[in-house]
């Protein structure tokens, strides 16, 4: 080899190790994934849906493409990575771009899921915000029509393995069906934001009036502890509601309560599960906050047929989830040197 080609080769490996596009980047650190499913128009300067109040509250985060999430994410300097999604079962494909990219270093990380959802009137009203004890998912069931079912049938829907509704079944291969989240982890978030006080209007009591008959949707927007029920189809109405109180109940072997309906939490908790399984993620570090936009069912006396979304509810909700959901990120990462390696309430 001459002279001449031994200098230009070696210049090409000086080049390659110092030019920060070519070589490999280490991994960004991350403390807490933060995951919102979706925005309501612009990730700034217009109204704040899920996202907006996370990218603006760090204009200086870095802001990362990433190969199989459709919107880029944002990193700040204290190892918060702020995600929107996608809705309904994209969180999936999100997560594993995230964990199997290789562009963040997330086996320590805690994961908060922050997005609105509907209440059960019976668990409360719009614009409150709950933590889950347990999410399930009722993605997997067997289905028939409501107008060909048995007599004796409540519904339509019953779990896969049995033959009618009311009994527990499984998904093996396809779902986990229920998670149970770290107590420890949950009463850690609740502690720090149950004395929140929540928005509250003319609009959001209009709407609650509209429930008389359920006690716990008459009375301000709070903060509680109510667990998830997730599909990826949205649902409303008084059957339906009866039935994801009833499956909830069921799949929770009688320990939850249905609280909030979404269309993400039970594909993130699924594939989280599986990751966590292979090492890659801590699965135990997961909380699920939803914020209240809507109530699963009609108000009293109305219609079935009509949607009712409330005035107001919409952004009581956004709201609600930054609100809610920032003090305990905060918390995670100003007591880092524990919880990096010690879960609080361990």
């Amino acid at each position: 080899m001459s002279r001449a080609i031994r200098f230009l080769w070696a210049s090409a490996l000086v080049i390659l190790c110092l030019s920060p596009g070519l070589a490999q980047a280490r991994p960004l650190p991350v403390k807490v994934v933060v995951l919102t499913t979706f925005e309501v128009g612009a990730d700034t300067g217009d109204m704040a849906g899920e996202y907006q109040h996370w990218v603006e509250a760090d204009p200086k985060a870095q802001v990362v493409a990433v190969a199989g999430i459709e919107s880029p994410v944002r990193y700040s300097a204290d190892g918060v990575l702020a995600v929107k999604t996608g809705m309904r079962a994209r969180p999936r494909e999100a997560i594993a771009a995230l964990v199997s990219g290789g562009q963040f270093e997330v086996s320590h990380a805690y994961w908060v899921v922050a997005g609105i959802a509907g209440i059960d009137p019976a668990a409360g009203s719009i614009g409150s915000a709950a933590w889950a004890n347990w999410v399930v998912d009722a993605d997997t069931p067997y289905e028939m029509d409501d107008r060909e079912i048995p007599a004796d049938w409540p519904w339509g829907i019953w779990a896969l393995g049995t033959d009618r509704p009311g009994l527990k079944g499984s998904a093996k291969g396809s779902s986990g069906m229920a998670w149970k989240l770290d107590p420890g982890l949950v009463q850690f978030a609740y502690g720090l934001t149950r004395d929140l006080a929540l928005p509250d209007n003319a609009s959001l009591a209009t709407a609650r009036a509209r429930y008389p008959s359920e006690p716990a949707a008459m009375k301000p927007p709070k903060v509680f502890l109510g667990d998830v029920l997730g599909t990826t189809r949205f649902w409303h109405g008084t059957r339906r509601t009866a039935w994801a109180r009833a499956w909830v109940k069921i799949q929770t072997d009688g320990a939850g309560v249905m609280a909030m309906s979404d269309c993400e939490d039970q594909g993130i908790m699924d594939v989280l599960t599986i990751y966590g399984a292979q090492g890659k993620i801590d699965s135990r570090r997961v909380l699920v906050l939803r914020t209240a936009s809507n109530y699963t069912r009609q108000p009293d006396g109305a219609d079935p047929v009509l949607r009712h979304f409330p005035d107001g509810g919409g952004k009581a909700a956004f709201d609600a989830a930054y609100q809610v959901a920032s003090p305990v990120v905060a918390a995670l990462v100003a007591g880092w040197a524990t919880y990096r390696d010690t879960l609080p309430g361990a």
